[in-house]
């Protein structure tokens, strides 16, 4: 069972979190910048009016015996209309006496200073009258007579909700292109963190798609930041694969020097047996001679499945008939089912052509009847079936004792053997080289048990 890493949360959404919270404090920056250059701009415009019109009402202002008149202009006052109906209020002071107007309107500077602000230069700030907010532009003008030199100073002041209201029209229209900026960033960051995220995901498939046995380099391009990751990965299946090879080699290795001196043991133990008259030893030696042929189908099988791992992932396909394949093993096997009565009948589709590499099928297929033989009673039959439809496939039914039904599901796995296997030579390896040879060549092992008794496999390509 593989073990589960522990997560520390998705890389993909930290990068879209990341991406997307950037985005909201830039959409908050632009819409905080945006409405303070409108209100700097639409300030100034309003001040621009302002000034205007205080410099219009100082410029109709004369002085005739020693009194100083002032003629308003019609556009004076008109020109501060607004849709929002903003109120207008002024007053006039000459030195520092109110000649008309609010007396209560604030002043610039400090209050009773007429002569603070300089001759033509307007004065703006942003004051409270009548308990609204105002914006108010001050400006002075000297007036000269005969004998007379006198200080005039106007101050026009007007309400802001026409300036309220315009900011607030540039905030919405803001706000709805922050927004708008905003969802059009979550969507790009969602997209951006897939393109960024597919090829570890295609790393990630590639590698989960691979057989067991695959364990090749990681050759596909990859981009510059996962380098290092698919070195590292490389490096671990190179030592992963020369382990593999060691430990194949080393089994091949064990299993044939322990098979070549177990035949000779058995040669010495049943020309021993043939000279031995006492029955206790008779019966020792056929322990031993029983114990070898154990040996020495175990080590036969680790040196099958180990050339059938290493094998498995380099198939030498050929193509074959299954027919043939199958007659030839029943030849080679007959003898050995003549020795315990046994009939093996063949029933055969001509013909059952494939596509596979005939050593492993030929070895799956010899394990497969061979179990078969040790399974089955004397005077019985075996019947072997080869058809082609709908796909290449040996079906072999025996009239033994059949498979444990508890069991069946776990008889294919590696030194498995079901409990109706004891006093019968195996090593568990025979159905487990059967399956693998079938999934490498794309097909299935089933095992079943027949109604009228006996079991029923069926190797599939």
């Amino acid at each position: 069972m593989v073990e589960m890493p522990q997560i520390a949360g998705s890389l993909r959404n930290r990068l879209a979190v990341t991406l997307i919270g950037g985005a909201s404090l830039l959409a908050l920056l632009l819409f905080l910048v945006v409405r303070s250059y409108a209100a700097q701009i639409a300030q100034q415009g309003q001040d621009s009016i302002l000034g205007a019109s205080v410099s219009s009402i100082l410029d109709a202002a004369v002085l005739r015996d020693d009194q100083v008149e002032i003629d308003f202009p019609y556009a004076s006052f008109s020109m501060l209309t607004t849709p929002a109906h903003d109120r207008v209020f002024y007053a006039i002071y000459r030195d520092d006496k109110l000649l008309s107007g609010y007396a209560d309107l604030p002043r610039p500077d400090s209050p009773g200073s007429p002569g603070s602000s300089d001759s033509g230069e307007r004065h703006y700030q942003t004051a409270e009258f009548i308990g609204k907010p105002i914006r108010i532009s001050t400006a002075s003008r000297t007036l000269l007579g005969a004998d007379v030199k006198t200080h005039i100073t106007v101050s026009v002041a007007q309400t802001q909700d026409a300036l309220s209201d315009r900011l607030n029209a540039i905030s919405r229209n803001v706000a709805s292109f922050g927004i708008g900026f905003f969802v059009l960033v979550v969507l790009l960051s969602f997209w951006a963190t897939s393109i960024t995220i597919a090829p570890l995901n295609r790393l990630a498939t590639s590698v989960t798609r691979r057989g067991p046995q695959d364990l090749s380099p990681v050759n596909k391009p990859v981009p510059t930041e996962m380098l290092p990751l698919v070195l590292s990965l490389n490096r671990l299946m190179a030592r992963l694969n020369q382990s593999l090879t060691q430990s194949e080699d080393f089994i091949a290795e064990a299993a044939h020097r322990v098979r070549t001196p177990l035949a000779t043991v058995r040669s010495y133990a049943e020309t021993t047996l043939q000279r031995v008259d006492k029955e206790q030893n008779r019966q020792a030696l056929r322990s031993m001679i029983r114990a070898i042929d154990e040996s020495s189908r175990a080590a036969g099988q680790l040196l099958d499945h180990a050339m059938i791992t290493f094998r498995a992932d380099q198939l030498e396909y050929q193509q074959l008939d299954l027919v043939d394949l199958v007659q030839d093993l029943v030849l080679r096997l007959t003898p050995v089912a003549e020795m315990k009565d046994i009939d093996l009948r063949l029933d055969l589709d001509q013909p059952a052509l494939c596509m596979g590499d005939p050593i492993l099928l030929q070895n799956a297929i010899r394990n497969l009847i061979d179990n078969a033989l040790k399974y089955s009673p004397s005077e019985s039959t075996i019947d072997i079936r080869v058809s082609s439809s709908p796909r290449p496939q040996v079906e072999i039914h025996d009239q033994g004792p059949g498979f444990p039904a508890d069991e069946i599901s776990d008889l294919a796995l590696r030194f498995s053997r079901g409990n109706n296997a004891e006093g019968t030579i195996g090593s568990g390896l025979g159905l487990t080289i059967a399956q693998d040879v079938a999934i490498a060549h794309g097909g299935t092992l089933a095992l079943s048990n027949l109604k009228e008794g006996g079991a029923c496999v069926i190797f599939s390509l």
